[in-house]
């Protein structure tokens, strides 16, 4: 690529939020949008650290909307919260957000949660496997969260991790060792339920391997923003299936 088409003169925003100790989802969204020079993504953060969350029932509401004002002022074509917490307190919040990020900044929202439920209703999946880094009761608090949207977790696997920071220190054949253990019949998507967890490299490997669709929580946030800023671009079929699903409309 020339110099002119790796900086657009008017290029198409996609802001994202981000828990502040990730350090895969700007590397990700980043890889996903680099065949498509005139989308390009800003971010921010909030306060996410270590293994304590001190808000675990619900979001810092305060400095999630501080956060979609800053990304705001750069006026983005779409806003996505690219993290997994949505299924886990329950995806009403995540609903609750998109509404709020509309009526004061009257940009479109999307989450990686919200996308999740969207992705799985195209696929005509609803028993899904959940695999990522952190411990398995945070895989059964997302399974509870996404039974409440008639999607059943009928198996998981998980690293015990409970440390923010060091999710983003687990390997892709580390990753690829969890969907293969929860790779059995029945399951009808695997989900990389984690952010600061890099599985979107090789979902459509390990979707080859397997025959199961699997869904990397940045890159549904990612699907989800595209489709809620109304870009028909995809990041293309080598990063999974997930990108062969018309993104328009996810918000």
């Amino acid at each position: 690529m020339d110099a002119q088409t790796l900086m657009p003169e008017a290029p198409r925003l996609l802001a994202t939020i981000l828990p502040s100790a990730n350090t895969v989802v700007e590397r990700t969204t980043q890889a996903l949008l680099r065949d498509l020079p005139g989308v390009v993504p800003i971010f921010t953060r909030v306060a996410k650290r270590g293994a304590v969350d001190p808000f675990p029932d619900s979001y810092d509401w305060e400095a999630m909307m501080q956060a979609a004002e800053l990304l705001a002022d750069a006026k983005p074509d779409a806003l996505i919260w690219s993290a997994s917490k949505g299924a886990v307190i329950g995806l009403e919040h995540d609903r609750a957000l998109v509404r709020r990020v509309r009526q004061e900044t009257g940009l479109p929202c999307a989450t990686s949660g919200l996308a999740l439920l969207r992705a799985l209703e195209l696929l005509g999946a609803s028993r899904v496997a959940l695999i990522g880094p952190h411990t398995r009761d945070y895989n059964l608090r997302a399974a509870r969260g996404l039974a409440a949207e008639g999607v059943e977790m009928v198996a998981e696997a998980s690293m015990g991790i409970t440390d923010n920071l060091a999710y983003a220190s687990v390997g892709q054949a580390a990753v690829a060792g969890l969907a293969r253990q929860v790779a059995r019949p029945g399951v009808q998507a695997i989900i990389v339920w984690n952010t600061n967890c890099a599985g979107a490299p090789i979902a459509a490997a390990l979707e080859a391997e397997t025959g199961i669709p699997l869904l990397d929580a940045t890159a549904l946030g990612v699907w989800g923003g595209l489709g809620a800023a109304g870009i028909a671009e995809s990041p293309g079929r080598e990063w999974g299936r997930l990108f062969t699903l018309p993104a328009k409309g996810n918000a």
